[in-house]
């Protein structure tokens, strides 16, 4: 076998450069390394990339949906609606600020929530909606956008696996009040940990600084501050700014071939019984963050891929089957059979075709393998 053939592939493999090293020397050699000027211009670059008004870093996706959700109003006794698909983090984002997280059901051919299920959970309790973007695929925001102004909700995306992925034209995380977004290793650009919310609303820009920064409408000297109101210790320091400034330079090229590693996935496994590939828009613009597919025998598929090398990643579990969330099955037919059978396959902007081809083949042979066992 050859090496090539037999070398391990990750789902996921985060890249670290000698600009990113260069970035953090220069930080350290400054003595400053906490949120300061390179926080700064990390924010404006985001902003101006994504066509937003403001840009505010913080210590992750999670913080940034919490601190959005308290700067649009929510807060203890308010209900925020969540998807029953998604990372637990955007319901814990809620619990966070007090809220009563209320789960409701997803599209199945997209996995992301439901305009009708929204309509129906509906409570004068209901206060804001957390779209989530799975994959970097665009929830229905013509829809959820036209419940939020018929009922007077507020609008927080959940853009954490969308980042410069665009639908009608605009970035995702810029249609809602706010947008969030995550810079954890296994996104587009990483600085280990860290979020930023976008939003175009100057009132909602300074009550986040607020929120982020023990009250503090602007950096402060950690002594005869002004502390108008309530905030807390959300920062983002320059030294994730740094490695977050040199990983934006390989932006366009790792967002090429994330578009092409879909493609390239259609392309092979395109008529393969058992196993589809969820949709992605990439001549509108849509960038999938990780490649997800439909597939029988989904556990059975991945343990076989693990054993030769191929490393991929299952859904999540429905969040309404999680302790701290656990609600009856009733209401979520199309979360449970999507988190049986739902896979992130290897999607690391690392991939060759000659990649996608070895992982295709591999699929192959086990849907021809599970073809003749049912035959025989």
């Amino acid at each position: 076998m050859s090496e090539i053939a037999s070398k391990p592939l990750a789902w996921w493999t985060p890249q670290i450069g000698e600009r990113e090293h260069e970035l953090v020397r220069q930080v350290l050699e400054s003595g400053y390394l906490n949120d300061g000027e390179l926080t700064a211009q990390f924010e404006r670059q985001i902003a101006g990339l994504l066509g937003a008004s403001f840009a505010v870093a913080v210590t992750s996706g999670t913080t940034a949906i919490a601190l959005a959700l308290a700067a649009v109003g929510v807060g203890r006794g308010d209900e925020v609606i969540v998807p029953d698909i998604t990372f637990i983090a955007t319901a814990n984002a809620a619990t966070l600020v007090g809220a009563t997280p209320v789960l409701v059901d997803v599209d199945p051919n997209t996995l992301t929530i439901d305009p009708r299920a929204i309509a129906a959970a509906l409570t004068p309790r209901t206060k804001a909606i957390v779209p989530v973007h799975v994959s970097g695929r665009a929830a229905d925001m013509t829809a959820i956008l036209a419940l939020a102004r018929a009922h007077g909700l507020r609008v927080v995306e959940d853009a954490a696996e969308a980042f410069c992925s665009r639908h009608l034209g605009r970035f995702l995380g810029t249609f809602g009040d706010c947008g969030c977004f995550s810079f954890s290793p296994n996104k587009t650009i990483t600085t280990g940990q860290g979020g930023l919310v976008v939003t175009n609303d100057a009132a909602l820009h300074a009550r986040l600084r607020e929120l982020k920064d023990q009250g503090r409408p602007v950096r402060g000297t950690g002594g005869d501050d002004l502390h108008p109101t309530v905030g807390f210790n959300f920062k983002f320091t320059n030294l994730q700014a740094a490695v977050g400034i040199g990983q934006l330079e390989q932006l366009a090229a790792r967002i090429e071939r994330m578009c092409d590693v879909r493609r390239w996935y259609g392309e092979q496994l395109a008529g393969l019984d058992g196993i589809s590939l969820f949709p992605f828009d990439l001549a509108g613009g849509e960038v999938p963050q990780w490649t997800d597919a439909r597939v029988e025998h989904r556990d059975e598929l991945d343990q076989q891929l693990a054993e030769q090398g191929i490393h991929c990643r299952r859904f999540w579990f429905p969040l309404h089957t999680q302790a701290p969330y656990r609600r009856s099955d009733e209401a979520f037919p199309n979360s449970l059979r999507a988190s049986r059978s739902a896979l992130w396959l290897p999607s690391s902007f690392t991939l060759t075709r000659d990649d996608v081809t070895r992982v295709c083949s591999r699929i192959a042979e086990f849907v021809a393998r599970r073809t003749m066992a049912t035959q025989a």
